[in-house]
């Protein structure tokens, strides 16, 4: 069964496995969360990743700091594992080439072989990568695409994406130099480039040339764009390692990411009991199995002979780095984030919410609530739990509304939990450390009124659906929260959970209604 509420809403690449731990698929995502829940919740998958869904036993996860470098990833996750149900790139298709044209107004396009006149530029492995730089050099210096120009202007023209030599609207001089530029992206030369395009747009907003200024700026933030690399893809010809760690009530939580000639090829967690000198001693047991690399990048000094050890084993100079900044420092933190996601990402979310509402203590036991019908049809209420920040869905509770008539939110919620709360009092069971109100100020009245009758205590807060406001009892503003910090994501979180479930309960209901 795959666990998808550890999975964080973070940028990053999953890996689907199989039963015996071999990876079946790659894929990478802007929010890792909604795009690995999304094969679970759509009904009309097509065959083959319907196959892969029912094959999948589990996922695995790398974090990213943008969708760019989770692409770049992606490439080099399916290059090391060939996941068979990721598209096969054999054929010449994966390998085409981006040709520049030699003609009065060149033309930019991919070429599947290298014959006729012109530059060719690649071959580009990942046709997605090659499709990216296509689309930003014609768009950004709006090179033409066309085969033969036409008698007049195209849509490409009229929406800016095109400078029109068709028609005259620019001279050959002109379009000649966007070609260079353009060429220059292609040999790799883009920071030369970015640098010559400053200079040219200081000059031209000095003589009062506002708007090729303008142009040009946006020429530069185009090339910038393009040169964000991921910090797992460098320019490196030997292999690195890259070690961090988190140490929490006695226990020591590893991980290290393995970078062979400047791309991630692999990542490896580690749990273990804490003792001084422990990261000394995991250096020496790790690497006596396997061949150090050229340089390990770590977050804290080791001592000499350690580095001495590892040079014995490898027998050329091993190099431990502690950056305090740039590239090696990003990577580092890096680690670190997939360190916090992947083994505490429960537990922040968790200490942000007792943090927002001044909780004595962490809410460990989470319910929410929710009602459910159509124009009061078919009314019912869902309970959802959520321990340790996970759901627990063998406490999942689901109500059809006995005492309601027609269509009354605030009503239904209060038989929900007096139902819920009366018997868990009258069994002498387990309360929630928080409760949590799919609605506004009126659900929640009415659900801290059934409680009040009960005689119970406990924290209670309302969700509104419209603008994800939060509400407290006796407050009649929402809490000053942004909808995006971690505490606000993860209410929403169980509301939707809640939603989700009481949905399915009324939908069964109205069909069971059909049918008889």
């Amino acid at each position: 069964m795959i666990d998808r509420a550890r999975i964080p809403e973070d940028p990053g690449c999953y890996l689907f496995s199989d039963s015996e731990g071999a990876v079946i698929y790659v894929g990478k995502a802007k929010n890792l969360k909604k795009r690995v829940s999304s094969y679970f919740q759509k009904r009309d998958l097509d065959a083959k990743t319907r196959r892969m869904v029912e094959t999948a036993v589990s996922v695995d996860f790398i974090v990213t700091d943008t969708e760019v470098e989770a692409l770049l990833l992606e490439n080099t996750l399916i290059k090391k594992h060939r996941p068979k149900f990721n598209i096969d790139l054999k054929d010449s298709k994966g390998y085409a080439y981006i040709r520049v044209t030699d003609e009065p107004f060149p033309r930019i396009h991919i070429s599947r072989t290298m014959t006729g006149t012109g530059s060719f530029y690649g071959p580009f492995v990942s046709a997605r990568e090659r499709d990216e730089v296509l689309r930003l050099l014609k768009t950004t210096f709006r090179l033409r695409s066309c085969r033969q120009l036409p008698k007049r202007a195209c849509l490409r023209s009229h929406i800016g994406s095109c400078s029109a030599p068709c028609i005259g609207k620019i001279t050959e001089e002109e379009y000649g130099e966007r070609v260079r530029r353009a060429e220059a992206v292609l040999k790799g030369d883009i920071v030369g480039l970015i640098q010559h395009l400053r200079v040219e747009m200081a000059e031209r907003a000095a003589g009062d040339e506002f708007e090729k200024a303008l142009e040009l700026r946006d020429q530069i933030a185009a090339l910038e764009r393009l040169t964000e690399r991921q910090n797992v893809q460098r320019q490196k010809t030997y292999d690195e390692d890259v070690i961090n760690y988190i140490v929490s009530e006695g226990t020591v939580y590893l991980m290290l990411f393995n970078v062979h000639t400047g791309m991630l090829a692999e990542k490896h967690e580690f749990v273990f009991e804490y003792a001084e000198g422990f990261l000394e001693e995991f250096l020496a047991r790790y690497y006596a199995e396997r061949e150090p690399p050229k340089e390990l990048i770590l977050p804290e000094p080791v001592d000499e002979s350690i580095a001495g050890y590892l040079t014995h084993l490898r027998g050329n100079r091993v190099r431990t780095t502690v950056p305090q900044r740039g590239e090696k420092k990003k990577l580092l933190d890096l680690v670190r984030k997939n360190i916090e996601i992947g083994f505490f990402g429960d537990r922040i979310k968790l200490e942000a919410l007792r943090e927002l509402l001044n909780l004595s203590k962490i809410p460990t036991v989470i319910e929410c609530f929710d009602i459910s019908h159509l124009a009061g049809t078919a009314m019912v209420g869902s309970m959802v739990q959520f321990r340790d920040g996970r759901p627990d869905k063998r406490n999942y509770r689901r109500f059809r509304i006995r005492s309601v008539k027609g269509i009354d939110d605030f009503a239904a919620m209060a038989e929900v939990v007096r139902r819920r709360y009366a018997r868990q009092k009258d069994e002498g069971r387990e309360l929630p450390d928080l409760i949590v109100i799919d609605g506004g100020k009126g659900q929640l009245s009415a659900a801290t009124a059934e409680l009040g009758n009960l005689g119970l205590v406990i924290p209670i807060i309302g969700i509104a659906k419209r603008e994800e406001e939060i509400y407290v009892p006796g407050e009649s503003d929402p809490l000053p929260l942004n909808r995006r910090e971690k505490a606000s994501l993860f209410i929403q979180e169980i509301r939707d959970e809640a939603h989700r479930f009481a949905l399915a309960y009324h939908k069964t209901l109205r069909k069971k209604a059909m049918v008889s």
